[in-house]
């Protein structure tokens, strides 16, 4: 069995769909080829609802994200109890808090991280400088397949182990005058 293959029925056993159904394209960056499973958002499903662990914080999207990324970050590692948090890039506009009052949680510094005030569960985040913006946790959406990372940050601090199907890859944050271009790709390759 090829290394594809084999990735390819360990993340679609992940995703909850049979082999043969999950679609792989090749895309080429650094000057490697690298074969990536798509999971594409389709603009019927939504607004999305969600919620925390309890279900006392609800929320809902309107629209589809502008961005999905994974972040490596020790941060991350430490407040996802994971590898790596996952998340997608909403316009303020799109988000809504429907249900309970989460507080801020993490660091309590200039990004604020938003928990459940019961649970504690990471819901979004509201990144410092780009208020027009909202980082939902994807895994807090109750459905969050649809949500694959085109980007991961901080794969400087990465585990060694930790593996994600995204096409873009950064050892720290991507530099500002980056995210067109990162917005434009990823509007591309989830219009499909």
């Amino acid at each position: 069995m090829e290394t594809r293959d084999y990735l390819r029925i360990r993340y679609s056993a992940r995703l909850g769909a049979a082999p043969e159904a999950a679609e792989w394209r090749e895309y080429r960056y650094a000057g490697a080829s690298h074969h990536k499973q798509e999971s594409v958002m389709r603009i019927e499903d939504l607004p999305r609802e969600g919620g925390c662990r309890c279900n006392r914080v609800r929320l809902r999207v309107a629209h589809a994200p502008v961005m999905t990324m994974a972040c490596h970050c020790t941060g991350c590692q430490k407040m996802s109890a994971s590898a790596f948090s996952l998340s997608a890039l909403f316009t303020a506009d799109a988000f809504t808090v429907t249900q309970g009052s989460p507080v801020i949680g993490g660091l309590h510094g200039a990004d604020r991280h938003y928990c459940c005030p019961h649970c504690m569960s990471w819901l979004f985040t509201r990144p410092h400088g780009i208020d027009g913006f909202v980082n939902v946790r994807t895994t807090m959406l109750d459905s969050a397949a649809d949500f694959a990372p085109f980007m991961e940050t901080w794969t400087c601090e990465k585990l060694p182990w930790a593996l994600t199907p995204a096409v873009e890859s950064f050892a720290q944050l991507p530099a500002p005058e980056d995210f067109p271009r990162l917005m434009q790709a990823y509007a591309e390759l989830t219009s499909h």
